[in-house]
């Protein structure tokens, strides 16, 4: 079992290189089973969900070619199996993209239940309605999504009102949609880059969708998808997530390969604490030096503050002069990192979907257990700018979506480090005799 430690108090300075978006690449990558031909897929990020994306690609039949560390070849040409293995698909939540891909290349597909973080309920009846509504029958049953077009044929335009905005069901939709028969409308759909990113794969691959980036997206039906290359666009969350460390740390990085308009309702609220944001092309230099001031946030869709940055902005927040406010408007279980922050000494008080936040003027190092993604690296921060020593366990959920979070902390200046320790929770072998 692998723990993070982290000797904190020390300001960062230097350079980080911010990797390709997770959430694009984990609907990118089964965007290739729509394709006739090889996917040059370029800036994908090392974690463990494009991993198990790219191996359950493997099981269906894919012939999957890493070229170098960030570039991956993906042929789909002659997949044949079109049942996902369960055990695989239980450990990702992007799993359910590959429901949309089957169905719209295949009319057919069966799909165990996505796993992930568990951030509360995460409900596909949104999904459903899209692949009903393009001619789909779908079920339910024994943890499984069974969609199948009656009669074999291919699925046919329709149109869908999402009855709350959702990023799964509008790229999952849009799959689906790309080579149906006819034109599919999304309305009310969600605006994320990673949506864009999709779109734009999709149709430097031959798709003719419109309206990406809006709430209301438009996608006519092609015959086929032919190969070609991409570059994933980078990870709006990962680059957040270093900026919200230098707020918490102190010091001067500069953040490389980013796209700042996606990053401007992170750098607002860094400004309003007492960051100074500077953009320069690509990059963007992040400067903390003075105190850390309150600051009210309510997470919301794109264009709104991310869910999935609520933790690391907690995080900082725990050593601002005054009382902060965070109203968590997306998911139900976002707090559940407030007890692991409160051994370090934040004081944090939850009511409902509002977390209130006393500022103190600093942590102390203690033992925390990453209970989901963006919580374990808010616990990285906490563990950053906190005194003396912090251990992270549970660390397999940080690996999910940062690519080499330790090297990258480690190059500019943090003091953190991985160690094996024994799984307090396997057992001895028996003895023989």
């Amino acid at each position: 079992m692998t723990k993070y430690l982290i000797h904190g108090g020390r300001p960062l300075h230097g350079t980080i290189h911010i990797s390709g978006a997770k959430n694009a690449a984990v609907a990118i990558i089964p965007a290739a089973l729509l394709v006739d031909g090889v996917c040059r897929i370029e800036n994908v990020p090392q974690i463990s969900d494009v991993t198990l994306i790219l191996q359950i690609l493997r099981e269906l039949g894919a012939d999957v070619r890493l070229v170098n560390r960030t570039t991956v070849e993906v042929d789909c040409s002659h997949i044949r199996n079109r049942q996902v293995p369960y055990e695989l698909a239980r450990k990702i939540r992007a799993s359910y993209y590959l429901v949309g891909a089957l169905l719209s290349r295949f009319g057919w597909a069966e799909v165990p239940l996505p796993g992930g973080c568990d951030l509360g309920g995460r409900p596909v009846d949104q999904h459903i309605k899209g692949f009903v509504s393009m001619g789909a029958d779908v079920e339910v049953r024994n943890g499984l999504i069974d969609a199948r077009v009656p009669n074999g044929a291919r699925l046919s335009g329709g149109q869908v009102y999402l009855d709350i905005v959702s990023v799964g069901a509008t790229m999952n939709i849009m799959l689906a949609a790309t080579l149906a028969n006819g034109m599919t409308i999304i309305e009310n759909a969600a605006k994320e880059p990673h949506i864009v990113d999709l779109a734009n794969f999709l149709n430097s691959m031959g798709a003719d969708i419109r309206g990406a980036g809006t709430d209301v997206i438009k996608i006519h039906g092609v015959a086929r998808l032919r190969g070609g290359s991409y570059s994933i666009i980078p990870d709006q969350i990962e680059a957040g997530t270093y900026m919200a460390a230098v707020a918490a740390a102190g010091g001067d990085v500069l953040i490389r390969n980013v796209i700042p308009k996606h990053l401007e309702c992170i750098t607002a609220k860094l400004v309003e604490m007492g960051a100074e944001v500077e953009e320069e092309g690509d990059s963007l230099i992040v400067r903390r030096h003075g105190p850390l001031q309150r600051t009210n946030i309510k997470t919301m869709f794109y264009p709104g503050f991310p869910t999935d940055m609520h933790p690391q902005i907690a995080a900082v927040l725990c050593l601002a002069r005054g009382t902060s406010v965070i109203t968590e408007g997306v998911w139900d279980n976002r707090y559940r990192y407030t007890e692991e922050f409160r051994r370090l000494g934040a004081r944090i008080q939850v009511d409902g979907k509002i977390a209130i936040i006393e500022g103190v003027e600093k942590l102390t190092g203690a033992p925390m257990e990453a209970c989901d993604l963006r919580a374990g690296a808010a616990m990285i921060i906490a563990g950053l700018a906190a005194q003396g020593t912090s251990e992270i366990s549970n660390v397999k959920h940080i690996e999910r979506g940062y690519e080499d979070i330790i090297g990258k902390l480690s190059g500019i200046g943090a003091d953190i480090r991985a160690v094996e320790v024994p799984d307090p929770e396997q057992k001895a072998a028996p003895a023989a005799g």
